[in-house]
């Protein structure tokens, strides 16, 4: 148990001071939490990540469209290599987006991704993702990343879904706060 002093203003300086430890930490803890969040129940687009194989191809056809944002203090060219595909429901498909680095500096950057409309965030499937891994850049470099990714075939069996012809699968690159070089080992 916390003992506190028996001098008034020196307990409400020892309280002020906890509260402010304890805010510091819960602001520290908001990200990771809020994007376990959104992993876990598809808020906000957030996608699934697969694992394994699509299932069964269906004949029925969604449009992906593909959109790259970059923060503003982040000096890198974002894109996509191709603006849309179509795709069957549960067949797998390859998209590249490239990041070029316009600085005279190595920069570390990292994405996030979601998904439009969000109600079938939970239906789109990446099996291979540059998201949440950093990439450094040197100076003037340019590179390609895959995505590799499918839209679950369950999709189908839902009705309030059957409106759904287009999908916008969106990327924005930040620059990464730790500055630590690129991450290779982690999952899509």
């Amino acid at each position: 148990m916390i003992r506190l002093p028996a001098n008034k203003n020196a307990r409400v300086a020892g309280i002020a001071a906890l509260g402010a430890v304890v805010m510091i930490g819960a602001a520290y803890a908001a990200v990771p939490l809020y994007d376990l969040f959104c992993r876990v129940t598809g808020y906000g687009g957030t996608t699934q990540v697969a694992v394994g194989e699509a299932g069964a191809i269906l004949d029925r056809e969604v449009t992906v469209y593909f959109d790259a944002n970059t923060n503003r203090n982040l000096p890198w060219t974002f894109e996509p290599v191709q603006r849309s595909m179509t795709v069957r429901i549960g067949e797998s498909a390859l998209a590249y987006y490239t990041a070029t680095n316009n600085s005279d500096q190595p920069v570390t950057g990292v994405a996030t991704y979601n998904v439009a409309p969000y109600k079938v965030a939970t239906y789109f499937s990446k099996l291979e993702c540059f998201c949440f891994t950093q990439q450094t850049l040197q100076p003037g470099e340019s590179i390609e990343m895959p995505v590799l990714f499918f839209v679950d075939p369950l999709l189908d069996d839902e009705p309030h879904l059957d409106d759904v012809t287009a999908i916008t699968l969106s990327y924005t690159f930040f620059e990464s706060q730790d500055g630590g070089s690129a991450n290779t080992d982690a999952a899509p």
